[in-house]
């Protein structure tokens, strides 16, 4: 084959430092949209990005050259920064994050399951969403990494 054809799709999760609820509904939209330029900023297609005051989840295209660690590291960092200097000085991201692939035909579904954030933790805390994502997957994980 004379090309390299990829289709690499990833919903990636990840929550503020400590969970705290510091993306206020002010400017949350704000920090989506700017999440969105950064990600195209760093190569990638934001694809839908959404969440509640405490996390973000984020449904990205990457190439086949991008390393997801680097990726989400140099996303939380600059977005962390952003924030921080514009909207909430004590914002951090919370160290690691969850990253999942997603096929092309389960892209939309995961797009809806985005969408739908405000709604869904009215019902569910990030915690045991989390859990139920890395149990759907099948990512082992020590609890005590979840705190």
């Amino acid at each position: 084959m004379g090309s390299t054809y990829v289709s690499l799709h990833y919903h990636i999760v990840f929550s503020t430092k400590d969970r705290q609820p510091l993306m206020t509904k002010r400017w949350c939209a704000t920090m989506h949209r700017y999440l969105g330029g950064t990600i195209e900023g760093l190569n990638g297609t934001p694809r839908c990005i959404g969440g509640v005051s405490d996390h973000i989840h984020l449904l990205v295209s990457l190439t086949a050259t991008h390393d997801i660690a680097a990726f989400v590291r140099e996303l939380k960092k600059a977005t962390s920064v952003w924030a921080a200097r514009k909207y909430c000085r004590e914002f951090a991201w919370q160290e690691g994050y969850a990253a999942f692939t997603v096929s092309a035909s389960l892209r939309e579904k995961v797009r809806r399951y985005i969408d739908s954030q405000e709604e869904h933790h009215a019902k569910e805390l990030f915690i045991d969403e989390l859990k139920r994502l890395l149990k759907k997957h099948e990512v082992e994980y020590d609890p005590k990494y979840l705190d």
